[in-house]
């Protein structure tokens, strides 16, 4: 026999219900949030595709008052350049996600289990950084002298493979998501705690290795800072250093085109630099908008570990 319940208006499902004027409330506020995010990256694309010319005589538009592809033209000139620092960038952001994802979900995954006696010291440790901050000239004189990083690949990687913030998000989800017991009965069992980690705890923990993973690989291919103090050999140079080097060196020489010869000076002027500038930024901003949809779905439930839930 089939019982069915019903739940009246003044019961819960009252709460579960939105009008229509608020859905379309919602629904207008959603749509210009999302012109706002989407609205500057057209504004971007169209001047890259713009003439330097109308930029200099009409200013920016939505779309191109005069197509043009010189900036993208001044950009493969510079080729072989870019293709090695795009090799530099992929290299470290591969390379320092994956040691990255390791060495935090790792040290989440030790503070996080309640038996490990020294959880609170290290706890702290990982905590104190977030709140204090040794300097810039602390971590240069350490990188460069005491561990010798200088015009080293591993100034651009161990830098940035490791964040509090990080630490603490894997060790929330590790403590609300994965039971004790489970591990319990892996150790009654025999298991090493490095057998544990790589092959219990890892690959149920795939949203928050996915949310890690996605800061890191953000964070290592919009670098361009580390580049800037570590790296003076320019064939180590990330390919957001390089490219910022380039723009600093159009608007160097703009600057000086009355000093130089008449040639040169015509060169210069017919050099695109709003236009290049923002087609930097598009060549930076595709590989990044082209990979964050495969790993929106664990960002998403990553982000959401610890939050209440009913």
């Amino acid at each position: 026999m089939r019982i069915k319940t019903t739940i009246s208006d003044s019961g819960l499902e009252k709460f579960n219900r939105t009008s229509n004027v608020t859905n379309l409330f919602f629904n207008l506020v959603f749509i210009f949030l999302a012109l706002v995010c989407v609205i500057p990256v057209v504004v971007v694309l169209s001047i890259s595709f713009s003439s330097e010319a109308s930029i200099r005589e009409t200013g920016y538009h939505l779309l191109p008052t005069v197509l043009s592809g010189e900036a993208y033209g001044y950009i493969v000139k510079q080729g072989t350049m870019i293709l090695r620092a795009l090799g530099v960038s992929a290299l470290v952001t591969v390379a320092g996600t994956v040691l990255g994802v390791f060495l935090t979900t790792s040290m989440g995954y030790v503070i996080s289990r309640p038996t490990y006696k020294l959880k609170g010291f290290l706890t702290w440790v990982v905590f104190i950084p977030m709140v204090f901050n040794g300097g810039l000239v602390s971590s240069y004189f350490i990188n460069s002298n005491l561990l010798g990083l200088k015009d080293s690949v591993w100034a651009l990687i161990l830098p940035l493979a490791v964040s509090s913030f990080n630490v603490i998000i894997c060790k929330t989800f590790f403590k609300s998501t994965i039971p004790d017991g489970l591990v319990e009965s892996a150790e009654i069992d025999g298991a090493s705690q490095l057998r544990i980690f790589f092959s219990i705890i890892l690959p149920i923990s795939l949203p928050v290795i996915a949310t890690i993973g996605l800061f890191l690989c953000f964070g290592y291919w919009n670098d361009w800072f580390q580049s800037m103090l570590y790296i003076d050999n320019q064939n180590l140079y990330s390919l957001q250093a390089l490219l910022n080097s380039l723009m600093s060196n159009v608007d160097a020489l703009a600057k000086n085109a009355a000093s130089m010869g008449v040639s040169y000076a015509v060169l210069v002027a017919t050099m695109p630099k709003e236009s290049a500038r923002m087609a930097v930024a598009i060549l930076i901003v595709l590989p990044v908008a082209f990979a964050y949809p495969f790993f929106q779905k664990y960002f998403i439930s990553g982000l959401t570990v610890g939050a209440v839930k009913g």
